[in-house]
């Protein structure tokens, strides 16, 4: 009986060491994020979508959702398109994100990178969305 008990207590202990591990790490996960690609669309103060190969995903919408983090990313002259007033209009990005799948919605944007142009338009899965953004 004195040998039981020993292993049971190292067991408990065992055991009580992995579940605090794993709730240490849980936010790591978490934070690991979705890359997704495709096209940012920024047409007016406060609103901002991101078109993938699953379809539009919002980063923001005025007086609404504001995903955390910062974007867009910053472009380099030939890889953003302006329409409208101001410095408004469109890119092919990648963003590391964090997402609420069920809403379609950006949670956190992690980190980002505009990518050139033809990236998109040569992506079969998002190419003609390009027509929609201008």
């Amino acid at each position: 009986m004195d040998t039981i008990i020993p292993d049971v207590r190292r067991n408990r202990a065992l055991a009580a060491l992995i579940a605090v591990s794993m709730i240490a790490l849980a936010p790591t996960a978490a934070r690991a994020g979705s890359l997704r690609c495709g096209w940012l669309d920024n047409p007016t103060p406060g609103n901002a979508s991101l078109y993938d190969k699953d379809g539009e995903w919002t980063i923001a919408v005025q007086g609404g959702h504001q995903a955390n983090g910062d974007w867009p990313p910053e472009f380099k002259p030939g890889q953003w398109i302006k329409h409208g007033a101001g410095s408004y209009g469109y890119g092919c990005v990648c963003l590391k994100v964090e997402l609420d799948e069920k809403e379609k919605n950006i949670l956190n944007i992690l980190s980002g990178e505009a990518r050139p142009l033809s990236a998109c338009r040569k992506d079969p899965a998002i190419a003609k969305i390009e027509k929609q953004l201008r």
